[in-house]
């Protein structure tokens, strides 16, 4: 299955550190696996149920956003260079894996996607965290995981969880406006 994740995220590779980058994969063989998926389906399913009949995939919001987030490093380094701090592979990794939880939350139903029970019961970034803490990610990852939605309000962010934060809601609001 590894071959086939690294066909779907080729940002993956912008990872420098190889356990670092084999961790991330791990942890979406297992959510894929747990979630009763195969790789390719992950590409016909909509990444968010909130906004309508949409064309926005999974796949394509993942790394959607993990492009904003590299995009944005560059811009931050090359204005502000270390007075910005960014650490590039917990960026990287985070991106990539705050949406790990999803195919956790999702079922299928009379052909139709649909919020299932554990969905009803865990959203997507406590599943993520707990998918990363089995595989031994870092917390900064985690954190990225943890606070990228709703649940990060009340918490100081780091500089890359900012970072996501951003890229994933600019996406999250194009998709409303969209499904409109």
């Amino acid at each position: 299955m590894r071959d086939k994740i690294e066909k779907l995220f080729p940002e993956l590779a912008e990872i420098h550190d190889t356990k670092l980058r084999d961790q991330v994969i791990a942890v979406w063989e297992e959510s894929i696996t747990r979630g009763g998926w195969q790789p390719a389906e992950l590409e016909a399913i909509p990444f968010t149920l909130l906004a309508g009949k949409i064309e926005m995939k999974f796949i394509e919001h993942v790394r959607s956003c993990v492009q904003m987030c590299l995009a944005v490093e560059k811009v931050l380094k090359g204005i502000w260079g270390d007075r910005v701090p960014i650490q590039h592979d917990h960026l990287v990794a985070g991106a990539l894996l705050a949406d790990v939880g999803k195919p956790l939350e999702y079922d299928r139903k009379e052909g139709k996607l649909v919020k299932g029970h554990y969905g009803d019961m865990l959203r997507h970034p406590f599943s993520g965290v707990g998918l990363c803490f089995k595989h031994g990610l870092p917390e900064e990852v985690m954190h990225i995981v943890a606070t990228h939605s709703k649940e990060g309000d009340h918490v100081q962010r780091t500089i890359e969880s900012i970072i996501f934060h951003h890229a994933d809601f600019i996406d999250f609001d194009i998709a409303k406006a969209i499904g409109k």
